[in-house]
């Protein structure tokens, strides 16, 4: 099976080609840390690993792309490119949350403690979720305050993502519980997590863990002048 995978939900854009056929696993990224503008480059670095994969699109079986957490604008951009891609291709897409990429971007595998993977938010709260050792979620993705989390976290807990230190200091946890400060997911966790998912039970629709800053206006309206 082979997988075009899409990440622009936070700072990074990327793609990669992942084919896992018997012969052999071929992988194929490119990726740049951009913090925004991920429209101008999303597609050339489609068009770079289809190309170093000797990919066609008719190739393909599956796209996965992140679904949020992340930024309004970046999962937009990738999202309305991967949903494109399966119109024309009549192929699935797969949404995959970074939050659960993160975790199989560095979940230990080691039979240990579980582990949060938390991303910074606005003022004390983090967009979080706890993953077993080997990437499985053990709860809802949801948001969070610091103190909420300090108060109801296991002791043993480990932590990944950006706010991974603050959400340790809060707990009183050593930072060696800290072991990982990855602010965004590895693209090849996406492709992965792309291959093994059932797009029946992952839609790509955008995860919104908080009601936007701005409402609409309730009543009246602002005369033009």
């Amino acid at each position: 099976m082979r997988v075009l995978a899409i990440d622009t939900a936070l700072a990074n854009c990327a793609a990669a080609v992942l084919d896992n056929g018997a012969a052999s696993a071929c992988f194929e990224t490119c990726g740049e840390e951009i913090g925004r503008g991920h429209a101008e480059k999303l597609m050339d670095m489609i068009g770079t690993v289809m190309a170093e994969s000797s990919t066609a699109f008719s190739d393909l079986d599956r796209v996965a792309v992140t679904v949020g957490p992340g930024s309004f604008t970046g999962l937009r951009v990738g999202l309305s490119v991967a949903r494109g891609f399966g119109l024309v291709l009549e192929k699935p897409v797969v949404g995959i949350t970074t939050l659960a990429a993160i975790a199989r971007s560095c979940a230990p595998s080691d039979n240990g403690p579980p582990l949060l993977v938390a991303l910074t938010g606005k003022g004390e709260e983090v967009y979080c979720q706890q993953f077993s050792d080997d990437g499985a979620p053990l709860s809802d993705a949801g948001v969070q305050t610091l103190s909420e989390l300090a108060r109801t976290l296991p002791e043993d807990i480990r932590f990944a993502g950006s706010a991974a230190d603050n959400v340790a200091q809060s707990t009183g946890a050593d930072a060696s519980r800290v072991i990982s400060r990855c602010a965004y997911p590895g693209i090849r966790a996406v492709a992965e997590l792309g291959l093994v998912t059932e797009p029946l039970l992952a839609s790509p629709s955008p995860l919104y863990l908080r009601p936007p800053d701005a409402t609409p206006q309730k009543k009246g309206r602002i005369e033009r002048q």
